[in-house]
């Protein structure tokens, strides 16, 4: 879990993503694994197997929700436009970082206008969205002006405070679990495969991917030699939902219709072999990197697992166990035969 940490505390929301995908590069290049960055700045690893005619991919993302200056106000407060599918209500009140085109960086707080219930009667009532809420920056501006002469401008990027705290009950609470919890797990899982010298019946490629929060991270780069797409991405955690912290969720359906059957069926008889604990799932409001891939016409056998995350988008939590579950099933996964559209 300190691998989590050290991750979510990088600031990476979709579209400036640089600094954690160096963190990324850092860590592979330590445990002597190299990687290659694609044009739109994700990063792919490649482990070779005995098999280089049918390939397997795993994806996780390392971008974060976030938000951008969309207006600079009168009375020194910046207005914001989302980055990613987050709700106001989930970051009133949090702090954040404004990063500007200059590489300066600047603390503010997420506030509603309607703040003080001592001079706004509405202040409960008024509405969570981008006319109401802005950013109170911590530095001595009253004026746009005063805001311009820092180099703060429309377009910089503001990142949300994780807050992460790891419990001794075995909990890890944080924003930006989703999906760096699963980056973490595939590292570590890079790092056991090559300790171990595990021989991998396929050649396996790895797509760190960096816009998977605005719906194209794994879309591209994937080898022409790949039969299976496997993201790695949370559990969705609610009413009607059979996901928990404890488990590794194995998806069944998402928004964009069902994952292919035969993989789900193998991934499930997997954990059943191993003594994985896990539950299927179905995530209503959901898109993966996988299902990306899918839209962009790749023919693929596509599927998504990954640790249940409670809160998702908001204040995140999720326990060791199934950050272990998930990593169990990967490892055994990758040594597993590969599914075909007609596995029965």
């Amino acid at each position: 879990m300190l691998l989590i940490k050290e991750l979510v505390e990088i600031p990476s929301p979709s579209g400036n993503t640089d600094k954690v995908i160096t963190y990324v590069e850092k860590y592979l290049e330590n445990i002597g694994i190299q990687s290659m960055r694609n044009h739109k700045g994700g990063l792919m690893i490649t482990l070779k197997g005995r098999e280089e005619k049918a390939q397997r991919l795993l994806t996780a993302h390392v971008d974060t929700l976030g938000a951008m200056v969309k207006e600079i106000k009168a009375n020194g407060r910046l207005k914001l436009a989302m980055i990613g599918g987050f709700r106001w209500n989930a970051v009133e009140g949090e702090y954040c970082q404004i990063e500007t085109s200059e590489g300066h960086h600047y603390s503010g707080t997420i506030l509603m206008h309607q703040t003080s219930v001592h001079v706004y009667k509405e202040a409960g009532e008024a509405k969570r969205d981008e006319k109401n809420i802005e950013v109170r920056i911590d530095e001595r501006v009253q004026s746009k002006e005063d805001v311009e002469k820092l180099g703060i401008g429309i377009g910089d990027f503001v990142s949300f405070d994780p807050r992460v705290q790891i419990t001794n009950s075995g909990f890890i609470k944080s924003r930006h679990l989703d999906d760096k919890a699963s980056v973490a797990i595939l590292l570590q899982l890079v790092k056991t495969l090559k300790e171990q010298n595990v021989a991998l019946p396929y050649t396996t490629n790895i797509l760190i991917s960096n816009n998977e929060e605005i719906g194209y991270g794994g879309n591209s780069n994937i080898p022409i030699e790949t039969v299976e797409y496997l993201a790695v991405d949370m559990g969705a955690i609610g009413d009607g939902q059979s996901s928990d912290e404890y488990t590794v969720s194995i998806c069944a359906k998402d928004s964009s219709g069902p994952y292919h059957y035969a993989l789900r069926k193998h991934l499930v008889r997997l954990a059943n072999q191993h003594n994985i604990d896990y539950k299927v799932d179905i995530y209503p409001f959901y898109g993966s990197d996988a299902s990306a891939a899918i839209r962009a016409g790749y023919d693929i056998v596509h599927g998504l697992i990954g640790p249940g995350i409670e809160a998702s988008h908001a204040y995140e939590r999720t326990h060791q166990d199934s950050l272990s579950h998930t990593w169990w099933l990967l490892y055994h996964y990758l040594q597993s035969p590969i599914v075909t559209s007609f596995t029965k």
